[in-house]
């Protein structure tokens, strides 16, 4: 059953985060996803993520639609106009990719380019409701496309943690309207943030998978605490991760034991190892997926 098939039905599924390389070799994680891809229902490709440059993730969607692994494809607002996002939206479905995560993006001021001049043409919103227009067979100048209209399953990003919360549940009523299918959130350690985040939303029914980051270190735990908004990690589990080596166990551990405790709350999982593909068999087993 297609990604699109379980959500839309109401079962749970199962994201993986893949991230494009910094050049053009995209076996090394290309092998280790396949290792894997019969356990999940997608793998999402992320779009030059926090603003690195990288190869791009429609090729390597491609090149994982070729290896037989669907995935969810990133598109950020920030890089492309509304003619560039409209053609990549129409190249996607050329090849047989559906599933497209709409995300505004992160400003280039935080990457590795930040000279590159920013576009946000469109914001998250506009760029689903533009997918819903290709639906319809039109582009958003209202000219009629050629064939067959592209089919999509478009998602968008939430933060649980986000301070204050209200703006943020106004804007994720704002991208239900303009179609999303569901929605992948930021990580989320917090027992209470979770359980804020997930009591507020509750009336709008909608198809949530929630986000766990793969924590390596102590460090990398105390940095995303302070250069991550919306990113809560508690105290004790910082205090837990102390002297921890990365590839330890006890990181395994952590995300397993996040995954059983938020799970339930939304219709699924979506899981960000953020380079450590070797660990996601690993914890796969811990949750007996």
């Amino acid at each position: 059953m297609s990604f699109k098939d379980k959500l839309l039905s109401g079962e749970r599924v199962l994201t993986v985060e893949a991230a494009p390389p910094k050049g053009v070799s995209f076996a090394p994680v290309l092998e280790q996803v396949v290792s894997f891809k019969e356990r999940v229902d997608a793998v999402n490709v992320t779009d030059l993520q926090s603003s690195v440059m990288r190869l791009s993730a429609l090729a390597a969607a491609v090149q994982m639609k070729a290896a037989g692994i669907e995935t969810v494809l990133q598109m950020t607002c920030r890089d492309r106009n509304r003619l560039a996002l409209q053609a990549d939206l129409l190249a996607a479905a050329s090849f047989g990719i559906e599933n497209i995560l709409a995300l505004t993006g992160d400003h280039p001021v935080l990457g590795d380019h930040p000279e590159s001049k920013p576009v946000f043409d469109l914001d998250a919103v506009q760029l689903i409701a533009a997918a819903r227009g290709l639906e319809q067979g039109t582009d958003m100048a209202g000219r009629r496309l050629a064939g067959a209209a592209p089919r999509f399953c478009v998602g968008a990003v939430v933060n649980p943690g986000a301070d204050p919360l209200e703006p943020e549940l106004i804007k994720m009523e704002k991208k239900l309207e303009a179609g999303a299918a569901f929605f992948q959130t930021q990580a989320l350690f917090d027992e209470k943030t979770a359980e804020r985040f997930f009591r507020a939303v509750a009336p709008l029914k909608a198809r949530i998978l929630v986000g766990i980051v793969v924590l390596r270190s102590q460090k990398m735990a105390l940095h995303m605490n302070d250069h991550v908004p919306g990113v809560h990690i508690p105290e004790a589990m910082v205090r837990g991760l102390a002297g921890a080596p990365e590839w330890k166990p006890a990181s395994v551990k952590l995300a397993c034991d996040l995954i059983k405790r938020f799970a339930p709350m939304g219709q699924g999982v979506h899981l960000m190892p953020i380079g450590w593909y070797r660990a996601v068999p690993e914890i796969l087993d811990g949750i007996g997926a």
